[in-house]
């Protein structure tokens, strides 16, 4: 009959308990990961499109109320641009290609972009 398997988890037979010779004790590392980087969504001016076009765009695809919207619109029209909305890279790309189907749709050439946020 031959012996079992030799784990050297556990110590050898006879060992009194609390006594174990060559254990290796590990210690948790508790990694800390970053949170995701964010992005934002911007729209550009350009003096094709109607600036109800804009405010409809923003209220639509960035859930922004009335007065809000006309905020960011005014901004993009006086500065050259306006931030709509910060989220994830995926999320800020989807709602950027979202705005630029709905300008093209409708004719118009307005332009989305996303930017890395700086922390």
């Amino acid at each position: 009959m031959s012996e079992p398997p030799k784990n050297p988890a556990l110590p050898p037979p006879g060992t009194p308990q609390g006594e174990v010779g060559d254990a290796v004790v590990l210690e948790r590392v508790t990694q800390r990961t970053k949170p995701p980087k964010r992005y934002q969504v911007v729209l550009l001016n350009d003096d094709f499109t109607p600036m109800e076009f804009v405010v409809w765009a923003i209220q639509e695809y960035f859930a922004k109320d009335q007065d809000t919207a006309t905020q960011i619109m005014l901004k993009i029209h006086i500065e050259g641009r306006g931030v709509c909305g910060v989220y994830s890279k995926e999320v800020a790309e989807a709602k950027a290609d979202q705005v630029v189907k709905a300008a093209r749709r409708f004719g118009h050439p307005l332009q989305c972009v996303t930017e890395a946020v700086d922390d």
